[in-house]
């Protein structure tokens, strides 16, 4: 029996056996492609549309979330949800393929190739050398000439932080509260290291107390501010190894401060540890990314992890773990921190809410259970001044402590695991030459290849069809060549419906 909701739009109620959030999601994500519900249209209120669908408020709520950061429906707070206005219009997309919903429906599949909709609000332009910006495409295959600016930078989470309940409640605490006559410690304050080390305990596995932990500005300035405390302990040269391709801001960093980045093949999921053994030393440290490694997704054994501690104990050297995405899993088990396997406080764990929240905080933190180590790190910050707005950190101690947090975390999971299986969608429809990788946890991709154009054409073809993104050769040491061709980008930041045009567009130079 179908039940009518208070719209045009008739779903069938969820069929047993099959997830009433995940059915709905599906239902109505598929007929606002097909067009069945118009642009700026409200959708019901979750409790009409759950006493019609027999399901909970709950689920409907979570359903109207799902679509809101897939780019399909907007909600507008104490006035309902709308269908939003850059949904691609069905008369100018391309044939949809035929496709089976779980109702049964056929012929309401995701077009192949979307036109953008060119009275949105969503800024879509030509390319620059174009002037057809205002051009309305016949066809899907048009839509080379007037394509959406898609930025595919890669790591960027999504853009939807601001409007989270909870962390507008805890920014509004923080700065009710009368100010203080002196500036935030250096180390931070103390309510915000307390919250991180608790969420380290539960999130990762790592026994830390709050003297350890020391609030930066993010990756760049916990990375500077751990080559300044390792430089006044003397260390000779302060030769840091760092994965090679790696994470090409922290080589810059570690440069621009007088310190040598020293690369390190990334084999096997993580740095190649028997290569690490034969470079000639010493060491100050070794930087890297055991449990996603950046920007190829590898992750390091447990066994290999164990052995990175005795190479560190008997180099006399710290162990930098970059722990930038750790939160987001998809289908694999997370593996431990290395920092919680450290026994002799040679590991610093170092993190930003950047990828996690959003980069605008400007904020994260470092782990130092060496109270040596800790203590010039904290006299070069109090030299330096404590850079993070003592609001923000009130405010992100209160989002911690309350678990808004950890809300924020399942929530932007679903959106991000649905993208992911976009990604791996699109990628099956690439020749065998093509390898993707970097899938199973964070925020990017990687499809690489051994033949053929060069990466660097490839993101200028893309760039031509308003795709930006990041090519892995930039990824490697200015004095290495690099092993395999290819391209990087994220898929946290931009919405569902912009995810797919960039990734047809892909598809379409990839298979050229």
């Amino acid at each position: 029996m179908r039940h009518a909701v208070p719209f045009h739009l008739v779903i069938v109620p969820p069929p047993a056996g099959r997830s009433p959030r995940e059915y709905l999601v599906e239902e109505l994500r598929t007929a606002l492609l097909a067009g069945e519900i118009r642009a700026n249209e409200p959708l019901p209120s979750s409790r009409v549309f759950a006493e019609a669908m027999g399901v909970s408020r709950g689920t409907v709520v979570s359903v109207y979330e799902e679509l809101a950061g897939e780019g399909y429906v907007v909600s507008v707070p104490g006035s309902g949800t709308f269908v939003a206005e850059d949904l691609p219009r069905p008369d100018l997309a391309a044939a949809p393929t035929p496709a089976r919903s779980a109702s049964g429906r056929r012929g309401r599949g995701v077009p192949r190739h979307q036109s953008p909709n060119p009275h949105s609000r969503q800024a879509y332009a030509a390319p620059p050398h174009s002037r057809q910006a205002n051009a309305t495409p016949a066809s899907g295959r048009d839509v080379a000439a007037v394509r959406a600016v898609v930025n595919l930078s890669p790591g960027s989470p999504s853009t939807r932080f601001g409007e989270n309940r909870e962390w507008i409640s805890a920014w509004r605490d923080a700065v009710r509260h009368d100010l203080p006559s002196l500036p935030p410690p250096d180390g931070g304050d103390p309510e915000l290291r307390k919250s991180i080390a608790a969420h380290l305990r539960m999130a990762r596995g790592v026994r830390c107390d709050v003297e350890d932990v020391v609030v930066t500005a993010g990756t760049s300035d916990g990375l500077g501010l751990l080559l300044h405390g390792l430089r006044a302990a003397g260390a000779p040269g302060l030769r840091i190894a760092t994965e090679n391709p790696g994470y090409p801001t922290a080589r810059k960093v570690i440069d621009r401060l007088g310190a040598i980045p020293v690369p390190i093949s990334v084999r096997e999921g993580g740095m190649d540890l028997a290569e690490l053994g034969r470079a000639p030393g010493p060491f100050a440290a070794a930087l890297l990314t055991p449990s996603h490694q950046y920007p190829l997704g590898g992750r390091l054994p447990v066994a290999a992890r164990l052995a990175l501690l005795e190479w560190a104990r008997k180099a006399d050297a710290v162990i930098i773990e970059d722990d930038y995405d750790s939160e987001f899993r998809h289908g694999a088990p997370s593996l431990p921190a290395i920092a919680s396997l450290d026994t002799e406080g040679r590991v610093v764990l170092i993190g930003s809410f950047s990828k996690i929240l959003t980069p605008w905080l400007r904020c994260g933190y470092l782990v130092i259970p060496d109270p040596e180590l800790r203590a010039r790190v904290l006299e070069v910050r109090a030299t330096l001044g404590q850079p993070v707005s003592g609001f923000v950190q009130s405010a992100l101690a209160e989002f911690l402590r309350s678990g808004g947090l950890k809300r924020h975390l399942v929530r932007v999971g679903r959106e991000y695991r649905h993208r992911r299986s976009l990604v791996i969608a699109a990628a099956a429809e690439l020749g065998p030459n093509v390898r993707l990788d970097a899938v199973e946890g964070g925020l990017h991709a990687t499809l690489s290849w051994t033949t053929g154009r060069t990466d660097a054409e490839v993101v200028a073809a893309l760039a031509a069809r308003g795709v930006g993104l990041a090519a892995l050769s930039a990824y490697y040491h200015r004095d290495t060549r690099p092993g395999r061709r290819g391209i990087v980008f994220g898929y946290g930041a931009p919405s569902d419906l912009e995810l797919r045009t960039a990734l047809a567009a892909i598809t379409e130079v990839l298979n050229s």
